[in-house]
Parts: C-alpha cells; sequence; structure tokens
C-alpha cells in the first residue's frame, strides 16, 4: 500500500491524502547497496533490458539497486520533475526517459525491454496507454496495485483468488466514495494490464503498508523512533488484532524475482510471514532497544475511534469495513520466492537510516513534531483513558 495516513482520524481520506506533502522531504538514503540487500547466491543467466514507469520514489529506486546488483539495465520514464532521494549515485546507471503518462509517451516509442514494471499507476487511462503502447515491445507487464483492491475488508478469503472492487457502489456516501476510488482504480488498472498483455504475460503485485529505509510517510517509522525515545508509551489495540506489512527491500527483490523467472500472475505483498498481532509487532520493535518504556494498554476500539485514533499503522482499527485488512494470504508469494527478513532487520535498517546525516531535520521534525504527529496525538490520549487526576 503505497499511500500515507493521517494517523489520528478514522477516514481513508486523510488516510491516503498525506503522502505528496511528506515525499517533498523525503531525505536521500545513506545506506549503501551491500547493506540493504542479502547477498544473491546465485546470480541470473539473462541479464534484463528493464524499464519501470515511475521509480524515483520509494519502492522504485529499491527495485534499481537490486536490479543493478543482479546486472539487469534499467531504464526509467518519468516527467523528470523529481530528482531521486534514495539511492541517487545509482542513476548515473539508469537511463532517464522523460514524457508524462497523461499525454506524451513519445520516448517509449520504437523501443524494447524484457520487462516493464509499472509503479506509477495512479489513473487506469494510463495503464491501459502504456500496455497498449508497450504490448509489442516487452515481454512482461508488472503492474503494482495494492490490497486496497479487497476493499471493503469483510469476509474471511483475502488470497489472490478474491473478488475485487470493480466499481464504487451506487449507494456509497461521499465518504465511502473516497474510500472505494483508490481501490476501484488498482482493481481497473490490474485488468487493464491483463487485457492488453493477456494472463499469461500479466504480473500483479498487491502489498500491504510497504515500510523500511527511506520511507517518505510516518507510519512505521514512527515506531522505532518512539521505542528509541522511551517513556510512557500508547499501545492500541487488543491483543487480537492483526498487523501486515513488508519492507521495501523484500518486495523489490521479490518483484525481481519474478520478472527473472517469468512468473505471471496475481501475488499478495505482505509480511511478517505468520499471524503477528499489535502488541507483538511493538514489543519486537522495543527489542532492538535498551530504553525504559511503561506502556498504556487502550483496547477499547470505541474509545480510540471516538478520538479518532483509528491508524497507527501497520495497526489499523480492524472494525467495519477495515475488519480484515491485515489478513491478506501470502501463501502463493512464499511458494513463488517472497523472502521475509526479521523485524529486527527493518527496524534496525530504518534507525540507520534515520540517524543518517542524509535525514534532514525538517523530516524529523514532521515526524516527531509535525501538526499530525503521533507523538503529540498520543499524550492526549492517554491523559483522556487515565482521566482526570484524583
Amino acid at each position: 500500500m503505497e499511500k500515507a495516513h493521517k494517523t489520528h482520524t478514522p477516514s481513508r481520506r486523510s488516510f491516503l491524502k498525506k503522502s505528496a506533502s511528506l515525499g517533498a522531504g523525503l531525505p536521500l538514503l545513506a545506506l549503501n547497496n551491500n547493506e540493504l540487500f542479502a547477498e544473491s547466491k546465485k546470480k541470473p543467466e539473462q541479464k534484463l533490458n528493464i524499464l519501470i514507469l515511475g521509480g524515483t520514489s520509494f519502492l522504485g529506486p529499491h527495485q534499481i539497486a537490486y536490479a543493478l546488483e543482479r546486472g539487469h539495465k534499467i531504464s526509467t520514464f518519468t516527467r523528470g520533475k523529481t530528482k531521486p532521494k534514495i539511492f541517487p549515485e545509482l542513476f548515473n546507471q539508469v537511463e532517464s526517459l522523460i514524457g508524462d503518462r497523461e499525454d506524451n509517451l513519445e520516448s517509449l516509442k520504437n523501443r524494447k525491454w524484457d520487462v516493464v514494471i509499472d509503479n506509477s499507476g495512479r489513473k487506469t487511462k494510463w495503464t491501459k496507454d502504456t500496455a497498449e503502447l508497450l504490448k509489442d515491445q516487452v515481454g512482461l507487464y508488472m503492474y503494482t496495485s495494492s490490497v486496497s483492491v479487497y476493499y471493503p475488508y469483510t469476509g474471511d478469503d483475502f488470497s489472490e483468488e478474491r473478488k475485487l472492487v470493480m466499481e464504487i457502489p451506487a449507494d456509497a456516501t461521499e465518504d465511502e466514495k473516497y474510500l472505494y476510488d483508490y481501490g476501484v482504480m488498482k482493481a481497473q488498472s490490474e485488468q487493464a494490464s491483463r487485457d492488453v498483455f493477456g494472463v499469461d504475460r500479466a504480473t500483479i503485485i498487491r502489498p500491504s503498508f510497504i515500510v523500511g529505509p527511506g520511507d517518505p510517510t510516518n507510519r512505521f517509522t514512527y515506531w522505532p523512533v518512539r521505542m528509541e525515545e522511551g517513556g510512557v508509551v500508547l499501545l492500541p489495540g487488543k491483543k487480537t488484532d492483526m498487523v501486515q506489512y513488508i519492507d521495501v527491500r523484500d518486495l523489490a527483490s521479490f518483484m525481481i524475482h519474478l520478472c527473472e523467472n517469468k512468473i505471471a500472475g496475481s501475488f499478495n505483498g505482505a509480511g511478517p510471514g505468520y499471524p503477528m498481532d499489535v502488541q507483538s509487532f511493538v514489543h519486537g520493535v522495543h527489542a532492538c532497544f535498551n530504553s525504559s518504556v511503561e506502556y498504556v494498554y487502550i483496547e477499547d476500539h470505541e474509545f480510540l475511534k471516538e478520538r479518532e485514533a483509528s491508524f497507527v499503522c501497520p495497526w489499523v482499527l480492524p472494525t467495519g469495513k477495515f475488519l480484515g485488512m491485515a489478513s491478506a494470504s501470502i501463501e502463493k508469494s512464499l511458494a513463488n520466492g517472497l523472502k521475509i527478513r526479521p523485524l529486527a532487520e527493518t527496524v534496525q535498517a530504518t534507525m540507520k537510516w534515520w540517524h543518517s546525516d542524509a535525514v534532514t531535520e525538517e523530516f524529523k521534525n514532521s515526524i516527531k513534531e509535525g501538526e499530525r504527529s503521533f507523538f503529540k496525538k498520543e499524550k492526549e490520549l492517554i491523559a483522556a483513558w487515565r482521566g482526570p487526576k484524583q
């Protein structure tokens, strides 16, 4: 899931809205490539020529780093307006094609690639247009979708065979329309790639929350930063509330693995590979630090909802249409090569990046002291939960 959230509101409108403003302040990633990916035991026999639509934000640079390490060639297609803030030095080895997915695909014409990875498909039209243009120039079309195609998250089947949300219900309210809109766009874009390339040449990736070093949002990063600081910490949700997330490096390497092996089909991208509840997640993050922590457990869903604290990702209040959001099945992905690193590795890499010179004070302040910072919201919630002093 590649969009951000507003931690103190139950509305997905604010849950999705924030990434654009945060992305502008994303710092350069200081870690080198060898620290981010486990050394591959066997290099691919065939070196691929890969086109990435997008590629300069969060997931793309990690894909590029891993692909270059594996010996592949990379071209990116962007508007040329955003300089890569992660692995900027690697882009000297990348062919940069300039255009606009809305109305200028000229630089993609009369070229051939083995694979196209569509990271920037934010409109169904964009996916359809690029797929139509590239169908005879590319072997495999990989579309980066989202578990949002399963919205509303009701029922008990969250496998890749689940029926997708292809249209907004006629009786949806305005807020519900916004909730449905993103999932519908992704589902229709998936279908567009299949319609053009066929099911044997289309690969769909549906990530959950993408986390790790270089994350431009305040979601996962909040937790290791908060645990390092220690003190009185709010732990939201019941013991039975589940969480899911995926390290950006695991997602990137899995996607390149599928490309190398020409594996078509739909795949959920989530971790940690086993059922993890929110309390185990928070304790697992804290295990990476020596800070003294006093937990305040707030297991009252209604209390949290009433005070607009429904999203402290990767925890999401599991009620109503979000009941099964952390239930994506990854059996198929694991069987096809997805490797998931321990939570501690994700935390340690995230904090190494956080403490590097590459992370600006402005970015740190946006998480620790910003208007929407959960650091501030946390104190209000704890005070309300404990009630007035006697």
